[in-house]
């Protein structure tokens, strides 16, 4: 099981969207998603969303549910349910807490809890902020099973520029840091004609013994429509995505292909969503 660490991803809403999605085969998106593979298995899913408390599942037919569930009961503190089955079996359910403060936040996870096995996982978040730019905190994880139990601390600095973030984890699982960049928007009078933003991540894992390096970028013309999304990383996985709205309609059509040149493999895809 992995447990959504909040430290691991410290700009969800920045730095993760730079990356292009893996895609492959077919995908039509109407409420109803429609896959078509040629790798994988081909599949049927059903979505739905509610807007309050935020309501997002999907299902496909064999009885394989992904759900969220994130309600804020309050101005700072705000709840996330997670749900994951596999043909009608729960395999994976976490829940969360977080708490905004003034100048710090505070999240409590756990994941998998089993009292008559006496398994699961615990995590623990706090940041917090030392001068306006500056954010100093750790993350403590605990996970126990049967016949194994363990403790995991981290330590993590995250900066915050004007139009940039820089993020540092350490601990004895290994390292992490990130950099997130917002170039400025090329503009013409009051209209934006391009927005560049990058991304790089770096991962070195003492368990597994070996290090990773990704780059990304995204691309967008709000005046076509474009949306292009480009990486590579250490592996020599290259990746890119282009969506294109097609204004009036409300529809999007979306172009994407990877190529692993270490193990020579290539894969395309198209999507196509409504709405």
């Amino acid at each position: 099981m992995v447990v959504t660490s909040w430290f691991s991803s410290p700009t969800p809403r920045s730095l993760s969207e730079v990356f292009p999605l893996q895609m492959e085969g077919v995908k039509l998106m109407v409420n109803h998603t429609i896959a078509l593979s040629t790798v994988g298995d081909s599949s049927y899913r059903f979505g739905a969303t509610y807007s309050f408390p935020v309501l997002v599942g999907d299902m496909d037919t064999v009885g394989s549910l992904n759900a969220q569930i994130i309600h804020q009961l309050t101005s700072r503190v705000r709840s996330k349910v997670v749900l994951q089955t596999q043909q009608h079996k729960f395999v994976n359910w976490q829940c969360d807490a977080e708490f905004r403060g003034a100048d710090f936040t505070a999240t409590v996870t756990l994941g998998n809890p089993d009292i008559l096995v006496g398994s699961g996982i615990v995590v623990a978040h706090y940041l917090q902020s030392v001068t306006p730019s500056l954010a100093l905190g750790g993350e403590l994880v605990y996970h126990r099973r049967p016949g194994e139990e363990g403790t995991v601390t981290s330590l993590v600095g995250r900066y915050t520029g004007s139009n940039y973030v820089a993020t540092l984890t350490l601990g004895g699982a290994g390292a992490h840091a990130s950099y997130y960049h917002k170039a400025n928007d090329q503009r013409h009078g009051n209209a934006t004609l391009s927005q560049l933003q990058v991304g790089v991540e770096f991962e070195a894992s003492t368990r597994m013994q070996e290090t990773s390096a990704s780059f990304g970028y995204q691309l967008d013309l709000p005046k076509a429509n474009l949306l292009f999304k480009g990486s590579i990383d250490s592996n020599w996985v290259v990746g890119a995505t282009l969506e294109k709205k097609l204004v009036p309609l409300p529809l999007s059509l979306t172009l994407g292909a990877f190529l692993n040149h270490r193990k020579n493999k290539f894969q395309c895809g198209i999507g196509a969503t409504i709405g």
